[in-house]
Order: C-alpha cells, then structure tokens, then sequence
C-alpha cells in the first residue's frame, strides 16, 4: 500500500472537534458566533483534569497556533475569551500545584531524570517489548497532537530569556526546526512517520480521539510557555522533555522497527535518540544554569515544571497501558472510526 502525506489546505486550520460537556460546548459555540462563553459556575464544577475541561482549554490555547476552520483570527484576543481561558487554566494549575508532588531542588529533580527506572513499566518499554501495530498508531495519533507542532509551545520562552539560557534555547530550537531544512523539520518528519503507520496527517485530525490525559499533556506547555511568570516551569518542562527522550527513543524506534512501521517511522525516532542526547546537555548547563545565574528566585519553577511533566506523561501513559493490557483501544472514539487509514 503506498500512502501519501495529507493535510489540510494552506492556511485553513483545522474543524473544530465535538464538545465534551458544557464548558467546551460553550467555548465551541462562542467560536462559532452562535452562544454565550461559559458560565463561571460550570468552569468551577468542571473537573481539572477532565474530558471537559482540557478540551475547552485546547479550543482556547490552539487559536495562538493555527486556530479553526470558519473560526476569525480576532477571537485570539478576544476579552471575553481570554478572561474564560483565564478561569480554565486557573483551575489547571491550581489542581497541578495541589497534586504534584515536587522536588526539593532542581538537582534532584535531575538526578530523577537521568536515571532510567528499574523496573521498566512505561509506555516506550511496552510497545519495545510487546506492543502491536494498532497499539504504535494509537500511540502516535494521540501524540500527533503536540508533534505536528513540536517545538511550538516551548518557543514562547525565548523573548522571555537572555544570555546563555537564550542562546542555549535558540540552539536546541533550531534543531527542532530542521537547522534551516525543512525536509528535517521535526513535526514534518512526524508527518512521514503518521504516514508510514497509515495515519492521516492532517493538523488536529485526531482531537476527537485524543484522551483528558493526552490533552493535558499538550495544554500544560501552552499554559507555561503563553505566562511570562511561568518561564521557569517552561524550561523545567523543556528539560524534562529533552532528557527523557533520547532512552525511550531508542525503545520506540526498536517498535517501530520490529512491527515493520517503515523507515520513516523508524527513523522519527531514530533522529531523537542522536539530537535529544547532544539537546541533554545543551539544556542542563546552558539553558537551566544559564537561567538560574540571572534569575535564581527561579529555581522551585523549574523543578515544579520538570515534575509536573512526569506527573501529566504518568497519567497519560497509565490510561495507554490500562487499556492496552486489557485489550482495549486507549482512545476515546472507536479505533475503527478514529483511525482512519489512507489508501
């Protein structure tokens, strides 16, 4: 079967997905011109982590990405809007700050980081050891989310950084986005992995699939990196990224490989073992301790980020790990539709 990479048109963003409850119900119809935004007292009854509520926040956040189809570019910034976003991610972060539990330092929050767990129960160790075909292209339509905008959400911290820990950024960023080639653009060789695993590769296409636990993952960068007073928690959440990929990179890549994905599949992730290691050290001593000479006050934000991103990525991968070893699709909708492939 030959598929072929398909996205949607140039400059058109993507339908806006189904709501899954009243205060996404509420943002989606503000978007669309047809009600009122939600009410305060549904944001306040909304599960922090909940289908509802993270997929309201999504709606709000992507329209500083590519926005919707049939959505106007103002509502960006629009008051009544933004002040709904405010409520939402204030519920987010409040639940976030009560629940993680985090470090007593930045240098034992990397300490963690760079230990591999013994036991190796995650995600990545699964698929390597015993995951299916169907199981990778669960995985990888629910991370297409962030990964056909890899990089996007971590580059709002730039104006809000300076000397080393600017430069050292920039550095890693610029990898991300291909070193000036758009053929090695990261989200772009995400494409040609969805394509390899018969996925379709249009932007957003797979929000309605997406589990609570797989948007919050993504929400979390946008509500650090769109805060001037959360830069830290940015860059603990970068450097978290940066660190724990190139291990359960390699795990993936191996995946890839022995379900027969294909060579872009592979090679996606072939690519992070290499960068992410060289992108390891470039965060550590010149991003976090470039950060941290200027502004040290700091420090308890960046661990908080660092520990916030394993505490969504655990969520996330205990919903994927339940379902799969009882033999369930981990997405919301029914693989058969949610998992379109490409002929």
């Amino acid at each position: 079967m030959t598929h072929h990479v398909r996205s949607a048109p140039v400059g058109e963003g993507p339908r806006l997905p189904s709501a899954r409850g009243p205060v996404s119900a509420a943002v989606q119809g503000y978007l669309r011109g047809t009600d009122p935004p939600p009410r305060p007292e549904d944001i306040a009854g909304a599960t922090a982590y909940g289908d509802d509520l993270q997929l309201a926040l999504y709606l709000c956040y992507e329209l500083h990405y590519r926005g919707f189809a049939g959505v106007p570019e103002s509502h960006e910034w629009d008051p009544d809007l933004l002040r709904v976003r405010a409520a939402l991610e204030h519920r987010f972060l409040t639940a976030l700050r009560t629940d993680v539990p985090c470090h007593d330092s930045v240098e034992d929050a990397l300490a963690d980081l760079l230990v591999e767990p013994v036991d190796g129960t995650g995600v990545s160790h699964y698929l390597c050891a015993e995951g299916e075909l169907w199981q990778l292209r669960e995985y990888a339509a629910q991370r297409s989310l962030y990964h056909l905008k890899e990089a996007d959400p971590h580059a709002w911290v730039l104006p809000r950084l300076w000397g080393r820990a600017k430069a050292g950024m920039a550095a890693v960023e610029f990898d991300e986005y291909g070193g000036g080639r758009p053929d090695r653009v990261h989200a772009h060789l995400f494409a040609e992995l969805m394509t390899d695993l018969g996925l379709d590769t249009t932007y957003g296409h797979y929000v309605d699939a997406a589990t609570a636990q797989a948007l919050a993952t993504v929400n979390v960068m946008s509500l650090l990196g769109l805060h001037r007073e959360l830069r830290g928690a940015l860059v603990g959440h970068f450097a978290a990224v940066e660190i724990t990929s190139s291990p359960g990179s390699r795990r993936l890549a191996e995946a890839m490989r022995r379900a027969g994905a294909g060579p872009a599949a592979e090679h996606f992730y072939d690519e992070h073992v290499e960068a992410d290691a060289v992108h390891e050290q470039v965060v550590r001593h010149e991003v976090i301790e470039g950060l941290l000479a200027e502004e040290p006050h700091l420090a308890s934000d960046v661990t908080f980020g660092m520990d916030v991103t394993g505490y969504l990525e655990d969520r996330f991968g205990d919903r994927l790990l339940d379902a799969w070893r009882a033999g369930r699709s981990s997405l919301r909708t029914s693989q058969s539709s949610a998992i379109s492939l490409i002929s």
